[in-house]
């Protein structure tokens, strides 16, 4: 009877493994682009390390920052580019990083807030959410009294600050579902 005993638990451990091992493929295989840590599966943007740049200009869209109406976010260059149809820049700008950043990636705006307070207790405005880091929501905004102070290292934030005129142009753009890019 124990022998008989074992080989059910034995058989039931195999299958159960099987199971287990399956249903991670099937999940690996529907990971959003973008969401994979090691960045697989992701867009260009999200599988290159460092898209390329025009060194003459430096404001130049960067290669490999993908493709169609996007939101482009250089963690490198605190830049960000607005993109329209074809390809063509309808804004770009710099901007302070928060104290968390985003993995390289595809991301799609979640949330938007008129005005509000930040996680570093500023009163912000046009505030356009893409993803969250270990419970840190990440978005841009713009200060309300239009400052774009660098981020206190000691906080963990997410508020990539922009000026108030480009936060404004920012809102317009980013509505909800709006791609955002994400590069180094």
């Amino acid at each position: 009877m124990a022998s008989t005993s074992a080989g059910i638990v034995t058989g039931l451990t195999a299958a159960a493994l099987t199971a287990v091992g399956f249903l991670a493929y099937q999940a690996a295989a529907t990971v959003p682009a973008g969401m994979s840590p090691d960045g697989a599966g992701g867009s260009p943007a999200a599988v290159a390390s460092k898209a390329p740049r025009d060194k003459r200009h430096p404001t130049a869209l960067p290669g490999g920052s993908g493709t169609g109406e996007r939101v482009v976010y250089s963690l490198d260059d605190d830049r960000v580019w607005l993109v329209g149809p074809r390809d063509t820049v309808q804004r770009t700008f710099r901007v302070m990083p928060s104290a968390v950043d985003p993995a390289p990636g595809t991301y799609a705006v979640t949330s938007r807030s008129g005005e509000t307070t930040g996680s570093d207790g500023i009163p912000v405005e046009h505030v356009v959410r893409f993803t969250s880091v270990d419970g840190v929501v990440i978005g841009f905004s713009a200060a309300v009294d239009g400052s774009t102070l660098p981020p206190d290292p000691a906080v963990r934030t997410g508020g990539i600050r922009q000026t108030q005129e480009d936060g404004d142009a920012m809102w317009m753009f980013a509505t909800i579902g709006q791609k955002v890019v994400v590069i180094r």
